[in-house]
C-alpha cells in the first residue's frame, strides 16, 4: 500500500480508499468497506430450519434468512453474538452452538468476515427483537422448502446461502 484515506465513517461502517502497487509496478486505487464482524446461527431442529424475514433498505424489499448480527464493543465473541442473535431475532435459546466455519462476506470490497453456527437442542422463548427489526418475522422451513426458496430466488442473502451450503457439505462429509 502507497497511502490511505478515509473517505466515510459512522457507527456502523468505514470506507477507506488505498493506493497500491499492482504485481506489474503499475498503481490503483481500491475501496475497502470495514464492517464489524459478524456471526450467522442456524436453528436446526430435525429436518426444519428457522429463518427470519425482515426488510433490507439496500434492496428496497423483505428478504428470508438465518439470524444473524454483527459484534460490538460489549460482545466480541462469535458465539456469544450467535447466541444473542438468535434469541433476540426468534426467542429460541440453543443447549448446543457448534461452529461451522467463517465466511469472507464479500472480499473485493468488505472486510467483514462471518462466523457460522449450527444451534441444536432448541427450546422457545419470547424473542427481543431491536427497535431496527420491529417488522421481523420467523418461521420454521424444512430443509427442501429452504432448497427450492433458494434456487428460486426468493432467499437470496449470500451469506444464508453459504451458510447452507457450507452445512450441507460438513454435513456429506461427516459418517453416520
Amino acid at each position: 500500500m502507497l497511502s490511505s484515506r478515509q473517505v466515510y465513517a459512522d457507527a456502523w461502517l468505514s470506507v477507506r480508499q488505498d493506493r497500491v502497487r499492482r504485481l506489474d509496478g503499475s498503481s490503483g486505487d481500491y475501496s475497502v468497506v470495514e464492517s464489524a464482524d459478524c456471526s450467522l446461527v442456524i436453528p436446526l431442529d430435525g429436518d426444519r430450519v428457522r429463518l427470519v424475514e425482515q426488510y433490507r433498505y439496500p434492496v428496497a424489499g423483505r428478504r428470508w434468512e438465518f439470524p444473524s448480527g454483527s459484534t460490538d464493543q460489549s460482545d466480541i465473541d462469535a458465539s456469544a453474538v450467535a447466541a444473542r442473535e438468535l434469541r433476540e431475532e426468534t426467542g429460541l435459546i440453543a443447549t448446543t452452538l457448534r461452529s461451522l466455519g467463517s465466511l469472507d462476506t464479500m472480499p473485493s470490497t468488505l472486510s467483514q468476515q462471518c462466523k457460522v453456527f449450527l444451534a441444536t437442542g432448541l427450546t422457545q422463548a419470547s424473542p427481543q427483537p431491536e427497535p431496527e427489526e420491529q417488522d421481523m418475522r420467523s418461521a420454521w422451513f424444512t430443509r427442501s422448502q429452504v432448497e427450492r426458496l433458494i434456487t428460486e430466488g426468493t432467499i437470496s442473502d449470500a451469506k444464508s446461502i453459504a451458510a447452507y451450503a457450507l452445512l450441507l457439505l460438513i454435513e456429506s462429509a461427516s459418517p453416520e
